[in-house]
């Protein structure tokens, strides 16, 4: 399975193309805008999510409600798009529309200035545009249809927040990822302790008072993967590198985490590595899952625990100090929009690429031209697993 994406912030319409999804998958538009609904979620979110209420439209390699194993198209149009018809023009225009919304202010934290530096732009418009947290509108998408995939093999995934602008959510022992899921979605703020809900919701509204934003950490637990996912014997194969690189690459993460995470750099050996167990019913366990669900690469089969870091969104209502390309002199940076958070949405687009990663490796794996033989492979697999 692989998938590309397409498309600008303020273009007409954003793109995705996936290829190896089998055949006999049941998807329809409904079931990627649900998701793409709640990318667009979140207390804290601003003007573009009053403006677009985002819609797929599949055009290939679906038919009748069942996939046929041929490619799959999916757009999501930009209503926004038509307020910017001259400046986004596909077409040569006059000069004047030219300079029209022209950046020459780049943004501190953003593309905007090393991709001009880099395709030599003098608009810095053509950084902003791609590289604009709208494309993981597509990122969503595509993980829906990875989504549709986990639930047919019995695979689980959830989302929830864990710190907000360095206030620490407490979370209960021992959640199972569908009460995890459950607690998360009846929650503004993505959240399983219901009683910080207003506490986070009022430091919110302060720092959008204050024209400020701010990040944190956000977790993604994956319950019913089997182990032997992955492999050790390069560098490259390792599931949870490959987890690694699709979290960062989501806009604004600066990194990622297993289990215990970098706390492992403060504990002994014996603080961190799980006890391995067996018994009749399940085979072989974990007597605990420090190590998030990996061990040499491979997932372990226990419940994989991922946590990403958010930096704050860097565009500021109060903006930092910046320099004009043009004349290098001193000016306050550009301001598109903003919001204090994105926090609840990131967490969307994370599930999202964790559940793609997944589902490409479970691809790669088993027998996967349709979705009985697929479902028969795990199943064979799964049984072998509890008898090894």
């Amino acid at each position: 399975m692989r998938y590309l994406t397409a498309g600008e912030s303020h273009g007409p319409r954003l793109s995705a193309i996936i290829e190896g999804i089998p055949s006999g998958l049941s998807l329809s538009a409904s079931d990627i805008n649900s998701d793409l609904k709640r990318r667009q979620g979140g207390y804290g979110r601003g003007g573009r999510m009053k403006i677009e209420s985002d819609q797929v439209e599949i055009t290939s390699g679906v038919r009748h409600g069942k996939t046929t194993g041929a490619p799959i198209t999916l757009h999501v149009i930009n209503r926004d798009h038509q307020k910017w018809l001259d400046i986004m023009a596909v077409e040569d225009v006059k000069d004047n529309l030219k300079s029209k919304r022209k950046i020459t202010h780049p943004r501190p934290g953003h593309a905007d200035l090393v991709g001009g530096m880099k395709y030599r732009f003098e608009d810095l418009r053509n950084s902003l545009e791609r590289s604009s947290a709208r494309e993981t509108t597509m990122r969503v998408a595509v993980g829906a249809v990875a989504k549709r995939i986990l639930a047919e093999l019995d695979i689980e995934i959830a989302n929830h927040v864990v710190v907000f602008g360095g206030k620490e959510i407490d979370v209960p022992d021992n959640l199972s990822v569908a009460e995890i899921k459950n607690r998360a979605s009846q929650s503004e703020i993505s959240i399983v302790n219901q009683d910080r809900e207003q506490e986070i919701k009022d430091y919110i509204d302060q720092i959008k008072r204050d024209g400020d934003t701010i990040g944190g950490v956000i977790e993604t637990v994956v319950g019913g993967v089997p182990a032997g996912l992955g492999s050790y014997v390069q560098w490259d194969k390792k599931l949870d590198g490959k987890l690694a690189q699709a979290v960062v690459s989501i806009n604004a993460f600066k990194g990622v985490e297993f289990g215990v995470g970098f706390e492992a750099g403060y504990l002994k050996g014996s603080q961190v590595m799980d006890e391995i167990l067996w018994d009749k019913k399940e085979g072989y366990t974990r007597r605990t899952n420090n190590l998030g669900g990996f061990e040499g690469g491979m997932t372990n089969g226990q419940p994989l625990i991922i946590r990403g870091v958010m930096k704050p969104i860097p565009t500021l209502y109060k903006p930092l100090m910046s320099v004009d390309i043009e004349t290098h002199e001193p000016y306050k940076a550009t301001v598109e929009r903003s919001d204090p958070t994105a926090l609840p949405a990131a967490g969307v687009v994370m599930e999202s690429v964790v559940a793609t990663v997944l589902v490409t490796e479970i691809l790669e794996k088993f027998s996967s031209d349709n979705m009985e033989d697929l479902k028969v492979a795990v199943s064979d697999y799964r049984t072998y697993l509890k008898n090894f």
